[in-house]
């Protein structure tokens, strides 16, 4: 017992020195990292490098310097590093079949940097979901959604899906389809509608905003009403042109059917 005792204190005052220098470099490379990555992705800021290149290597620098720590601490304690990288390699190669997801994802997100189909700032739809780019991370994408959701989006998939910008071209038409009685006078419609879009102060004057008959359908006369505007006036001019669609229409005495209500008077 008491040979058990002293090897026990032997490896205690042998490897705790080691233990509290692996914490204490482990403590203090984690604070140095952090530094590196700030200033590097400031440096970036100042070189105006895209802001989404900016998110993408900083997080990229700082999981690699990050590996690079853990490595020197392990060897820190005493482990050798040529038998840790054979293991570390070998532990590589399961983590890496098991995590093709992951692996995938890091790919997508490299490609989303070389081919940029967004940035941040962008307002997108992809996945089924619609959202402003938040950050371009390693492994996913992060959407701040139209209700204020945060939205985590994996960059493999992301990548190989289909993806549509609104931001990048800077304007977009709002569609709208407005219906009226097969009474009403399509002339006079048409005039209305017009003066509609060409009177409200967020919808351009080029292109030129139309108003088309779309079809005859059962009981109305559907127009398609085609308003553009600047991408972050979408929603006001949309909301905009529905409300003074319906005070116009109802101020020129023109109808836009709805089902009624048929009282049937039963006699006693």
């Amino acid at each position: 017992m008491e040979e058990y005792l002293e090897q026990f204190k032997k490896v205690i005052v042998e490897y705790t020195p080691k233990v509290l220098m692996a914490v204490a470099m482990l403590i203090i490379g984690l604070i140095i990292i952090k530094i590196i990555v700030n200033t590097t992705k400031k440096v970036l800021r100042k070189r105006n490098v895209d802001i989404s290149l900016q998110q993408f290597l900083g997080n990229l620098l700082g999981w690699a310097l990050k590996i690079i720590l853990f490595i020197t601490v392990i060897a820190k304690l005493g482990v050798e590093t040529a038998s840790f990288a054979a293991i570390l390699a070998a532990a590589g190669l399961a983590v890496g079949l098991a995590l093709q997801g992951s692996l995938a994802n890091f790919a997508g997100g490299v490609l989303i940097m070389i081919f940029k189909p967004f940035k941040v700032g962008d307002l997108i739809q992809a996945q089924g979901e619609t959202g402003v780019v938040k950050e371009i991370e390693i492994f996913t994408t992060k959407l701040t959604g139209l209700s204020n959701r945060e939205i985590i989006i994996p960059n493999g998939s992301l990548s190989n899906g289909n993806i549509i910008n609104f931001t990048t071209e800077g304007t977009r038409r709002v569609d709208l389809v407005i219906g009226v009685s097969y009474d009403a006078d399509i002339k006079k419609t048409k005039e209305v509608l017009t003066n509609v879009l060409t009177s409200h102060p967020k919808v351009l004057k080029d292109p030129t905003p139309g108003v088309t008959v779309l079809e005859l359908a059962d009981s109305s006369v559907n127009f398609a009403v085609r308003p553009w505007c600047n991408t972050a006036d979408y929603w006001a001019v949309y909301f905009d042109c529905m409300e003074n669609i319906k005070e116009a229409l109802d101020a020129a005495g023109i109808e836009i059917p709805y089902p009624h209500n048929v009282q049937i008077n039963k006699k006693e």
